[in-house]
Parts: C-alpha cells; sequence; structure tokens
C-alpha cells in the first residue's frame, strides 16, 4: 500500500511538471535580435514551485536588465516575488507578497519607494516586461482554469492588477529542434493591448509578440510555420470575469 502510494506521488510529481518546462529565448525587434530571456522552475518544499527568469535587452533606447525569483503554490499561485532590473541605468526593485485578501507590493526606484495593497486574485501572475517565465505561469494558470477568471499583476508606477482576456486560435504548425509540432495559439488582450501567445501540447511557452511594438520571444529552437500569418477569427473566447481592478 505504502509502495502505491509513493507511485502516485511520483506520478503526480511529473504531472505537475510537465508544464514546467525551463527555456533559453531570444529576444527581437522587427525580427532582429536584442536580446535574450530564459528561466527555470523547481520543486519547492510544500508542493509548490520556485521559478526564476533573467532578461538582457540590450538596443537603442533601452538597456534592460531583470531578475526575478517567485514562490508559486501547487496551483502556480503567487506567494512571494523578487525582482530587481535596470532600466537605461535605473535600479528597480520589487517584492510582492500575499497577505490574506490582499497582495502587497512594494516597489523602489530612483531614490523612493512605495507599497500599494492590490486585491489578491487565485489565478492571477506576476508580469514583468519580457518574462518568458511570467507568460508560461500564464499559460499554465489559464490551461487549470479553462482560460476564465485571469489577472496580471503589473510592476509598473505604483503596481496594478489587470484582468486577462484570452481568446482561442486554430492551431498552427511549427518545429522544435527540427522535429514538427502542432503549436497553440492564444491571444491575451491586457490593459488594452494584445499578444500573441503559442505554445506547445503540455501548454509550454514557445513564442509570445507583440504586435504593436514589434517585439517577440521566441524559444531557442522553435521555428513558427509560416512565420508570417493572417489573423484567424477565434474559435472561442473565454473572457475573464472583469470585477474592477485596482
Amino acid at each position: 500500500m505504502n509502495r502505491l502510494v509513493c507511485l502516485l506521488a511520483l506520478v503526480a510529481g511529473v504531472s505537475a511538471l510537465a508544464s514546467a518546462q525551463p527555456g533559453s529565448f531570444s529576444v527581437n525587434q522587427n525580427g532582429k535580435p536584442v536580446g535574450t530571456a530564459g528561466f527555470d522552475v523547481t520543486p519547492s518544499a510544500g508542493g509548490g514551485f520556485a521559478s526564476t527568469s533573467t532578461v538582457r535587452v540590450k538596443m537603442q533606447g533601452l538597456e534592460y536588465a531583470l531578475s526575478k525569483t517567485e514562490e508559486l503554490s501547487a496551483a502556480r499561485g503567487l506567494v512571494h516575488v523578487q525582482l530587481s532590473a535596470i532600466v537605461n541605468g535605473s535600479a528597480v526593485n520589487v517584492v510582492a507578497k500575499s497577505d490574506g485578501a490582499q497582495l502587497l507590493m512594494n516597489i523602489s526606484a530612483n531614490g523612493r519607494s512605495s507599497t500599494t495593497p492590490l486585491t489578491a486574485h487565485g489565478n492571477a501572475v506576476f508580469l514583468p516586461d519580457f518574462d518568458p517565465g511570467a507568460l508560461d505561469t500564464l499559460l499554465a494558470v489559464a490551461a487549470k482554469n479553462n482560460n476564465r477568471d485571469l489577472w496580471a499583476i503589473i510592476p509598473k508606477q505604483a503596481g496594478s492588477v489587470e484582468a486577462v482576456r484570452l481568446a482561442t486560435y486554430r492551431d498552427e504548425q511549427g518545429t522544435l529542434d527540427g522535429i514538427p509540432i502542432t503549436v497553440h495559439h492564444l491571444v491575451a488582450t491586457i490593459a488594452g493591448a494584445d499578444m500573441d501567445l503559442f505554445s506547445g501540447q503540455e501548454n509550454e511557452l514557445l513564442q509570445a509578440e507583440l504586435p504593436q511594438d514589434g517585439f517577440a520571444l521566441v524559444r531557442n529552437g522553435f521555428v513558427l510555420k509560416p512565420p508570417t500569418k493572417a489573423p484567424v477569427p477565434p474559435t472561442a473566447l473565454n473572457p475573464a470575469q472583469s470585477p474592477a481592478t485596482q
């Protein structure tokens, strides 16, 4: 009996990690590489996950470096996050943690510090710019919650929480390390801006595109075919619930 329990626990652990695949990405603007990004996810005590992300972008008008460590629950809910970034020479530090019905976010930048209490949501993802780990977590949380009631925690200015709407588009095709794969296509709308998300069969992030800015995150070894695509009418639209955000 004990062996059976251990086996089931092992299987559950492997299943939970199936979509928690680490990845390395290139950051491109208008098809030209301008930086790199990566993330890793490992199991932590209590059945949750420890997630780390790094980003480096260097281009005309923007030098951006980010390092983030997160503690996530077994359901990928945010427990605690610490972020350090340098944006065009200015240091920014962010700490956010769950505190009952609130999420407390402390942002230090330009010699000033502020703490903002935000409404806590169970399906909220901490979402810095160019962070593939955050987008991978968003895809995992969306898959667990049928693309509904999703939220993004935005660590800008004093901090805010924005509803996420996901539209599901027709599957596309691509290759990963030269092997043909089916690619899921979602469009996330956050604070009025759209982002195309492409994922594999385990909902792992393969590519993210911000059409309005020309930026893209592309997993190393992944090629979307065709690379230029025409918009396809969504097959399903699953909007997040829309209580007032903070």
